[in-house]
Formats: C-alpha cells, sequence, structure tokens
C-alpha cells in the first residue's frame, strides 16, 4: 500500500459505505474513516460503523457528534414515522421523509475538512442514483457541484497542492451489484445495519424503504442477507 495515498471514506454502517470502504482499500489506499453521530433514530448504524472499521483495519476512524435532530424536518431526526411497506414505483416518485435536509452536504464538508488535515485530496462517498429512494444529494450533478465547490474553498486548494476528487464508484451500480462487488472484495455484510427504524435490540424492520432496497438486492443477487430481521422478509 501507498502509505502518501490516503482517503477518507464517508462511513455509516450501512452496505453501500461498507462496500466502498472495501473498494478504496483495494485500490490501495490508506483508509481513515469518517462516522456521524447526528442524533438519527438508527443510532445503531453508528456500532456498526465501528465494527466494519475494525474489520478492515482502517488507519483512523473518527465519530463526530453533531446534533441535527435540533433542525428537525426528516423520520430520521424527529419522532415522525419512518415510511413502510413502500412498493418499487412509490419508491421511484418523489422525495421522502426520510431526507435529512442538507446531510450529504454538511457530512462532505467534514471530509473535506478532514482530507485537507491530512494533505489529501481523495473522498470516497457511497451515493447510488439506481436502487435508492430519491434523495437529492445522491445525484452524479450534484456530487460534481460540490467538487467544484471544494476546490474554491480550501488553502490546500487556493495554493494548488491539493485538487479534491470525489469518488463514487457505487453511483452507477445495482444493489445486487453493489452486493456481488463486496462480496467479491470480502465484505460481512452481516456487519453491517441498513434499517431506518431499528428494534431496540438492532433488528431491521424489514419494511422501510432502505430494507426493501436491501432485500431486493440480496434477492436479485441471489445471495441470503446475514443480518437479522425483527420479523422474516417476505419471499422475494
Amino acid at each position: 500500500m501507498n502509505d502518501h495515498l490516503r482517503a477518507v471514506v464517508l462511513l455509516s454502517g450501512g452496505l453501500d459505505s461498507t462496500t466502498t470502504l472495501a473498494i478504496a482499500r483495494a485500490e490501495g489506499y490508506e483508509v481513515h474513516a469518517l462516522t456521524f453521530r447526528y442524533g438519527q433514530r438508527h443510532a445503531v448504524e453508528v456500532a456498526a460503523a465501528q465494527r466494519i472499521a475494525a474489520y478492515f483495519g482502517v488507519t483512523r476512524h473518527v465519530i463526530v457528534p453533531i446534533d441535527l435532530r435540533v433542525l428537525g424536518g426528516s423520520a430520521l431526526t424527529s419522532d415522525a414515522a419512518v415510511p413502510k411497506d413502500r412498493s418499487p414505483e412509490a419508491m421511484a416518485h418523489g422525495i421522502p421523509i426520510t431526507y435529512v435536509p442538507a446531510r450529504n452536504t454538511i457530512f462532505l464538508s467534514f471530509a473535506l475538512a478532514f482530507a485537507e488535515v491530512l494533505d489529501t485530496g481523495h473522498i470516497f462517498l457511497g451515493v447510488n442514483v439506481l436502487d435508492y429512494s430519491g434523495y437529492p444529494d445522491c445525484r452524479p450533478e450534484y456530487i460534481a457541484a460540490f467538487e467544484r465547490m471544494a476546490n474554491l474553498a480550501t488553502k490546500a486548494g487556493v495554493e494548488g497542492r491539493q485538487r479534491l476528487t470525489i469518488h463514487t464508484p457505487l453511483i452507477q451500480m445495482t444493489k445486487a451489484q453493489i452486493i456481488a462487488r463486496g462480496q467479491a472484495l470480502g465484505v460481512d455484510y452481516s456487519l453491517t445495519s441498513s434499517c431506518y427504524d431499528p428494534a431496540p435490540d438492532g433488528a431491521a424492520c424489514g419494511r422501510c424503504d432502505s430494507c426493501l432496497l436491501r432485500l431486493k438486492g440480496f434477492a436479485e443477487a441471489g445471495v441470503r442477507d446475514p443480518i437479522h430481521y425483527a420479523a422474516p422478509p417476505a419471499p422475494g
């Protein structure tokens, strides 16, 4: 591994960010993982991120506490109900209440600062625009715009010492393709947590958008999902 090839990897503890971390590591990057405890109702994902960081032996794992519950505006940062049992057609239209206002902009801003401190121009983010819930801050045009802004916003960028690249290796992949890629890289998906509304013991609900997209991906990949569900998932 090239010690000078460092990367900040945004690690939520979910399937996509874990696969992204595995890809960064396979490409020879020294991984510095960044996780947020932002007041999310599914805070079990932070523990999942810790397990994953340990599993991959990342160089450093930083957990940043920020409280987005003070702003609200999302079912993930308030007591609003998480949508359940939505059809693929329903998920494909509109932006659901699980959207957290400006979340990726907030997270990428922290990642940008971390990258500048590490003297690296590489950030990895596990966004996807195929099997996803329609979040506006997962789109290629958003990533390109943030990258342009980022290269104007730092001392390293202005001085010409660093040009930031936001790597989004999953952006045009289906969930099934992501899972297959992760398995080829040795990802243990039993360590991950994707559910928006888990039970107190961490069991996934199997009914929120994130669970349904995950289950669909495993079914299409012909692989059993290894995590625990509160109720047995419906046959795919």
